[in-house]
């Protein structure tokens, strides 16, 4: 018939699931490979980037970690040893478990979390990961320890309080308790990492101006 359609070729029907993949896979080669691509602004990946609703920073996580286990042991050392332990006893215990938890909790955990390794040693004043890194953090917290204290007793020397003479309930003296108690021993921990932390840049930088003067 002279209107008859002519009809199209159709698609081969042994056409194999192969070939067609085969296709797809060489179509995503050549878009890869591509040169000269144009390129796609930082804000407009953000927009297709899966977003976080609510982001912590490391810093703030690290530092409530530290102040927390502090505050911890303040809580249990201290005062639940507080009535059976008294003067520089009760300061060697405090100490033990100060340093003892540093070593064993806080620092692991911080280890554990850290995004790459070492990357929060800048955090810690006892980096070291062998067994006697325990008594470092232990003669370490000694230190801090002391310094805590020292402090509130200025304060309450400050306060016109003598905190070794007895006191009234009248009489406004500043108490160790787990929540001040930790800020404090917290600030002291962060002074002298920072301090620690300095000196090494500056042995740093002075090494390498002698190496690059060489």
């Amino acid at each position: 018939m002279a209107d008859k359609k002519k009809k199209r070729n159709p698609e081969p029907a042994d056409r194999s699931a192969a070939d067609y993949y085969k296709l797809k896979t060489d179509a995503v080669e050549r878009l890869v490979n591509t040169e000269n691509a144009p390129e796609v602004p930082e804000a407009e990946l953000n927009r297709y980037r899966s977003k976080k609703k609510f982001h912590i920073p490391a810093w703030l996580k690290i530092t409530f970690v530290k102040f927390w286990f502090a505050g911890a042991v303040c809580y249990f050392f201290l005062w639940g040893l507080g009535m059976y332990l008294q003067g520089i006893e009760l300061m060697i215990v405090l100490a033990i478990g100060l340093g003892v938890v540093t070593d064993l909790l806080t620092n692991r955990f911080l280890r554990r979390f850290e995004p790459s390794e070492g990357a929060y040693d800048k955090w810690m004043m006892v980096t070291t990961r062998k067994f006697w890194s325990i008594f470092l953090n232990v003669i370490y917290a000694g230190v801090l320890l002391y310094c805590v204290f020292r402090t509130y007793y200025g304060i309450n020397v400050f306060m016109g309080v003598d905190p070794n003479v007895g006191h009234t309930e009248e009489e406004s003296m500043l108490g160790v308790e787990p929540i001040l108690f930790g800020l404090f021993y917290l600030g002291f921990d962060m002074l002298l990492v920072f301090m620690r932390n300095t000196i090494k840049k500056i042995f740093r930088d002075a090494e390498k101006k002698a190496i690059g003067g060489k």
